[in-house]
């Protein structure tokens, strides 16, 4: 029994003395239950909706002032035309837009019925209908509030449209996340391996002595990875418009440029883990696990990141995908041009940058 005790003392320096083994038997617990607690969540809130008020009379201020008061809503912008509804959509300024036309007021007093109309973004059907939902929920309570004190009961029906998906099809929004988590999880973990495995073999000596530039080795070993991608994502693209039937209403030549460009991003991202670590398999444990839970919770794609907390929100801002999956949205499902991603593909073009010159100044240290 004495035997036994002194090896489960050792056992326990071991850990104590591994951090790596302590980071993923105490850290990544804690991680998983704050990310899961916050982000995980099928509640829509404090997204953002925008009013085009044509009646402007004391009716359909209530109207708005309870939708501003609503924990569901905040009002982003007012608009004047109903020309600035499309374009409101397209800048992402807001996911609803509540129209309530310019006989809204008098209808009510005189016909006690009256229509307002609930435009919303159904590129992802899901926070759509939600949304939809808690609006007209606002509606109808406002309503009962006026039945309340009314001789003859007021009725506002509520009409709905959907852009982009009116059948509100899953695979509209489910396509876009996928490729966004598979070229983010596949080409992080292809090259997440490749410089360390040179050590693990015993070849870095061989490098010690090439003349060939560390840059060009680096770039050398993600071209051939970047090349096999080019061919994944055109078979991704066939499947999404002849199997699940995702039209590519932008550009095709600008939805590839993209994606080549979120390529090189992950690329690079791979090499920078190969070149910080000392085993394939940590570098294998960092690209799946320490990047699967990221690039699921905080791209957008399950989970509205509006709606988690503000240290969440600001993390989502270095999760690569996230800004990829905003691309493939507007490029693919919406039909916008290169105007409308230009933030996105800067703050991409950056992370791919800033992640290869890492990547080339670790490599450098390593061959020294």
């Amino acid at each position: 029994m004495k035997q036994l005790f002194s090896f489960i003392k050792k056992e326990f320096y071991h850990i104590w003395r591994d951090r790596r083994t302590m980071f993923i038997l105490l850290g990544m617990p804690l991680a998983q239950i704050i990310i899961f607690g916050f982000a995980l969540t099928n509640e829509v809130k404090n997204e953002s909706i925008a009013i085009l008020d044509q009646s402007k009379d004391a009716a359909a201020s209530q109207i708005v002032s309870k939708i501003s008061a609503s924990r569901y809503f905040n009002v982003t912008a007012i608009l004047h035309n109903p020309d600035e509804i499309i374009r409101t959509f397209q800048t992402n300024t807001a996911r609803i837009v509540l129209v309530l036309p310019s006989t809204f007021g008098e209808d009510l007093r005189h016909i006690n019925k009256a229509q307002v109309q609930l435009v919303t973004d159904a590129s992802d059907p899901n926070i759509a209908t939600t949304l939809i939902n808690y609006a007209t929920a606002i509606i109808t309570d406002y309503q009962q509030s006026l039945n309340a004190t009314a001789a003859i009961p007021y009725q506002i029906n509520v009409q709905s449209r959907l852009l982009y998906n009116p059948q509100l099809k899953g695979a509209y929004s489910f396509v876009p996340g996928v490729m966004a988590i598979v070229l983010m999880l596949i080409c992080t973990m292809m090259t997440a391996i490749t410089i360390v495995r040179e050590k693990e073999t015993g070849t870095m000596e061989v490098m010690l002595v090439s003349p060939v530039q560390p840059m060009k080795i680096v770039v050398a070993k993600a071209i051939p990875y970047l090349l096999l991608t080019v061919v994944n994502i055109t078979n991704i693209l066939l499947l999404s418009v002849f199997v699940l039937d995702v039209p590519i209403n932008g550009s095709l030549v600008l939805l590839t440029g993209e994606s080549i460009l979120f390529t090189i991003t992950c690329l690079s991202f791979g090499l920078l883990i190969s070149s910080v670590t000392d085993s394939q398999q940590t570098a294998m444990m960092i690209s799946m696990m320490g990047l699967f839970l990221p690039t699921v919770m905080l791209s957008g794609f399950m989970f509205p990141i509006e709606n988690m907390p503000l240290a969440l929100r600001i993390v989502s801002n270095v999760v690569p995908s996230r800004w990829y999956y905003e691309i493939v949205v507007a490029v693919m499902i919406k039909g916008l041009g290169i105007s409308s991603i230009l933030k996105q593909t800067l703050v991409l073009s950056g992370m791919t940058v800033l992640l290869l010159s890492l990547a080339i100044k670790n490599f450098k240290i390593r061959l020294e």
